[in-house]
């Protein structure tokens, strides 16, 4: 294989025949997809329920939810590997429900997949492993290898091409996996648990590299997982997935700083740790007499001296017990956890005056 590196890849082209519809890259709409029960009693399960969801052309997009909540089977919609049962999926301009497998395979072509176990081919080397797509399409010999060399070189590995898998560490295979999903120059770009298997450096190290495969060559990527880490650091928007249904949708930043339904706030809780766990309140009330409220914090100037000002205004004792803020985005996001000392009718009015004045705040359990 020739080491040339040739010219810097170009951004990725919408392959012949493909509409684009406006900025809209992947559209969902009303999907229901039920898989028919097993056995002479099997019940049908309803994996995802009329699912409505949009996904703009040269973001990253980020799904989010426990396990067995519809992620996977919302991915393999998109790649049109599954039909919904009821609604509408459109993937750049083309409805693939109104396609047959023949048409939904022309499609895929325009869809490049990274997996969570790599799914290399041993008996390959790397640059063998990069060149089977293009291959199977039908690239001639110094085609292959010229493109092969250039996104191993974008994705660090170009020294390695004559190597096999089991040479390479965790996070370097799943470098040969995305340098083998964007040899077909695809346009989205999905990533199913893609870090799951890797330690949070080598973690790092990919997302770092997904980003630039956004950034630099236009590409759009839909993230599945259930890390919010990952989600923190790369994605654009997000999408909550509660059972089967798409429950909040909106910025990273807003999701997490202002997540509107309970089931995206208990989700995105275990990753920010912006709230006592039942386990830490019991402890707080052992040593805590005052009323415990937690206040989410805001993306604004002065807000937390609004807050001192609003409790001693109303002669309310606040002190902070416990508390978890980071950055999302550049913009502060998180949790403050105060004890709240004064007569209840005190400590009643400062309330309604801070939520009055929008802000976001939870009466901890007695």
């Amino acid at each position: 294989m020739s080491t040339e590196t040739g010219p810097a890849i170009e951004p990725a082209q919408m392959p012949d025949g493909v509409r684009v519809s406006g900025d809209v890259h992947v559209r969902l709409e009303h999907v229901d997809k039920i898989f028919p029960g097993r056995g002479r009693r099997g019940v049908p399960q309803a994996a995802l329920k009329d699912v409505d969801l949009e996904i703009r052309r040269g973001e990253v997009f980020g799904i989010i939810g426990y396990s067995g909540a519809g992620k996977s089977t919302l991915l393999r919609l998109i790649n049109g590997l599954e039909v919904p049962s009821s609604g509408q999926v459109l993937v750049g301009g083309h409805e693939l429900t109104a396609l047959g497998e023949r048409g939904r395979r022309e499609v895929r072509r325009d869809i490049g997949m990274v997996f969570q176990q790599f799914n290399l081919f041993r008996s390959r080397t790397v640059a063998g492993n990069v060149a089977y797509p293009l291959k199977v399409a039908g690239l001639g010999r110094d085609e292959r290898e010229r493109r092969v060399a250039r996104l191993l070189d974008f994705v660090g590995l170009l020294d390695r091409a004559h190597d096999h898998p089991e040479q390479l560490s965790g996070g370097q295979k799943q470098r040969v996996g995305i340098a083998r999903a964007l040899a077909t120059e695809p346009s989205l770009l999905l990533a199913d648990e893609a870090t799951s298997a890797l330690d949070p450096e080598t973690t790092g190290e990919v997302l770092g590299l997904l980003r630039r495969v956004n950034r630099d060559l236009g590409v759009t990527i839909v993230l599945i997982t259930h890390e919010l880490d990952v989600i923190r650091a790369v994605a654009d928007r997000v999408a909550v997935l509660d059972a089967g249904r798409v429950v909040e949708t909106g910025s990273v930043y807003d999701v997490f700083a202002r997540p509107q339904t309970e089931a995206a706030a208990r989700f995105i809780g275990t990753t920010l740790r912006d709230r006592p766990s039942p386990a830490t309140l019991a402890r707080l009330r052992a040593t805590h007499s005052g009323r415990l409220v937690t206040v989410r914090v805001r993306d604004q100037a002065g807000f937390q001296t609004r807050l001192a000002r609003t409790f001693l205004d109303h002669q309310v004792a606040a002190e902070i017990v416990f508390g978890g803020i980071s950055e999302l985005q550049d913009r502060p996001v998180g949790g403050l956890t105060f004890e709240l000392t004064g007569p209840d009718g005190a400590v009643d009015t400062a309330l309604a005056a801070l939520r009055a004045d929008g802000v976001d705040l939870i009466e901890e359990p007695e």
